[in-house]
């Protein structure tokens, strides 16, 4: 049974009284030694104690050092949301070196990219994973990667180690459990502390190509408490999800939070509604992590089935666009007793704003979170935050008082001091006094919350007024058809650009295009009416692990499917 925020809140500080800076490695090694026994990992098919996640920990640390891994080094990681993620995540901070870890939906050129780009010494990979052949990529990248590991074309690469998903292991490959197999004994290596770069978090790139997002040990777990302080996490929480670890909503916001109250994870290797519905009720999950794309076909699933889903107090929705209707449905349907949402992105740790558990329902459909309080973790300077945002003019970048919508800046110990090995991008991000251009456009009010409005890149002027995408979206996901909108610009001859809305209909609905043109044109300006709506499957969304649309891959497909005018 939850107590009140406060209560919760209060227990976690006297768990916690003062933020001591540690390894992640360090974090789990204190946590198994208060909740050995507990489960920390829990899948349908097998379940780890904290105390069974240490030791594996240790092993592939072990491993690793032997196979020449050095502190400072790179491992880069193609691992869907299989229980040795997490082991080798610890391994690799036990070892003194940095994960890389990279989408694994990444084709070749995707993967070679990164591999190249981040100086990866070692690889740990799945063998495929859906129609994906990550060996096949390798043999097209680097032939004779089994014994030369990347040769001339990924140089800094040595060593590759393959975890079979059920396929026969490529003879000749070092394997995920020879990597484990060495002794159990272990030497500390000289690490680099609390303050080295913990992850080279690639984001996947709304706007072009990735960039590797250095993340240190002190900011994930400083971010991780916040996110359990925030949302006032019991003791012993469990949480579901799909979301990819190797992003940092389903990292950050569930693998390393749930440390600090010796709770569990129940990470599932894709999402699927009803599986997600199944696995609730299953392993009696208190709290599940979606984004709103899910949680509209998770709503779907429970409108056509019945599940026992007595043990869900909470819900996060968070990090794509959200039609007005879902919260109500959320809280009829899935019947939690909290609701949050928030916002951040890969170079902020996570989540920097979110709606307290105890808010009132009118702040989860006019905000996108408060800046979030995070207790210990935070910093005094900074009001016990984290991450603080200025509003700013996107012409002149002069700060604009509260209320104003302008391009959001942030600037704090929980956002990344830039990107590996890409000093123009540094330059392009940061603002001579530090803070970094998010890219967003919102407000904040007088009591902190935030307010997004749209993409400074996605705005676009059709006859010399401006148009934010947005705005439109808004009102095409009020229309009971509509699931999903997202606008993008079409250069136009006369007009300059033209609206393109690319929509999901929910199944069966009876509406055509020019019927959603009308019921734009009747509630917006003439100049904010896209020309063409277009129907598309949500699985043919281009978007980042958070479910952010990336929009300049639509815009791509706007020409493509319409030519230019």
């Amino acid at each position: 049974m939850l107590t009140s925020v406060q209560e919760r809140q209060a227990a976690l500080e006297a768990r916690h009284p003062r933020w001591v800076p540690r390894t992640l490695h360090g974090a789990l090694d204190d946590a198994a030694a208060e909740f050995g026994d507990r489960p920390y990992v829990v899948t349908d098919s097998l379940t780890w104690s904290y105390r069974e996640v240490q030791e594996r920990s240790v092993r592939l640390a072990n491993g690793l050092v032997a196979a020449g891994v050095r502190p400072g080094d790179h491992v880069a990681v193609v691992l869907a949301n299989v229980p040795e993620f997490v082991t080798l995540k610890f391994a690799i901070s036990r070892a003194g070196a940095t994960t890389v870890p990279i989408n694994y939906l990444n084709r070749r050129d995707e993967l070679g990219y990164v591999l190249r780009q981040s100086d990866a010494v070692a690889l740990v990979t799945m063998d495929r994973f859906r129609e994906l052949d990550y060996l096949a990529a390798l043999d097209e990248l680097a032939p004779g990667w089994e014994s030369a590991g990347g040769g001339p074309a990924l140089p800094a690469l040595r060593r590759v180690f393959v975890l079979p998903m059920g396929e026969q292991a490529r003879a000749g490959a070092a394997t995920f459990v020879e990597l484990g197999a060495t002794a159990d004994g272990w030497q500390d290596v000289n690490g680099l502390g609390p303050a080295s770069v913990a992850d080279v978090l690639y984001t996947s790139g709304t706007t072009g190509s990735p960039k590797g997002v250095l993340l240190t040990h002190d900011m994930l777990l400083r971010t991780a408490y916040g996110s359990a302080y925030g949302r006032a996490f019991q003791d012993g929480r469990r949480i579901l999800f799909s979301l990819p670890m190797y992003h940092v909503y389903g990292y950050v916001e569930g693998l390393l939070a749930a440390l600090f109250v010796g709770g569990s994870v129940v990470p599932q290797l894709a999402f699927d509604p009803v599986h997600t519905l199944q696995g609730i009720e299953r392993h009696g999950a208190d709290d599940v992590l979606l984004i709103p794309v899910m949680t509209m076909a998770v709503l779907d699933a429970l409108r056509e089935g019945s599940y026992d889903l007595s043990s869900l107090t909470s819900v996060i929705s968070s990090g794509g666009q959200s039609p007005e209707w879902i919260w109500a449905q959320i809280f009829a349907l899935l019947q939690p007793r909290e609701v949050t949402t928030g916002y951040g992105m890969s170079e902020t740790t996570a989540s920097t704003t979110v709606t307290r558990p105890d808010d009132p329902r009118e702040r989860l459909l006019t905000t996108n979170g408060r800046l979030r309080d995070v207790g210990i973790a935070g910093d005094p300077g900074l009001g016990g935050r984290l991450a603080v945002y200025r509003v700013v003019d996107p012409e002149t970048s002069q700060e604009l008082p509260r209320g104003s919508v302008g391009e959001l800046l942030v600037k704090g110990p929980g956002v990344t001091p830039g990107y590996y090995r890409k000093p123009e991008e540094d330059a392009a991000a940061f603002d001579s006094d530090g803070w970094l251009r998010t890219g967003d456009l919102g407000r904040l009010d007088d009591d902190d919350y935030l307010t997004l409005v749209g993409r400074k890149k996605d705005c676009y002027r059709c006859g010399g007024e401006q148009v934010v995408p947005k705005e439109i979206e808004d009102v095409l996901t009020g229309h009971p058809a509509v699931v999903q909108a997202h606008v993008v610009p079409l250069p136009d001859r006369r007009m300059g650009e033209v609206g393109v809305a690319y929509v999901v209909l929910r199944g069966g609905a009876p509406v055509t295009p020019e019927e959603l043109r009308v019921y734009c044109a009747e509630r917006l300006a003439k100049f904010k009416v896209p020309r063409y709506v277009l129907p598309i499957d949500a699985g043919d969304v281009p978007s980042t692990p958070s479910g952010r649309p990336r929009k300049f891959l639509l815009a791509e497909r706007a020409l493509a499917d319409l030519g230019q005018p």
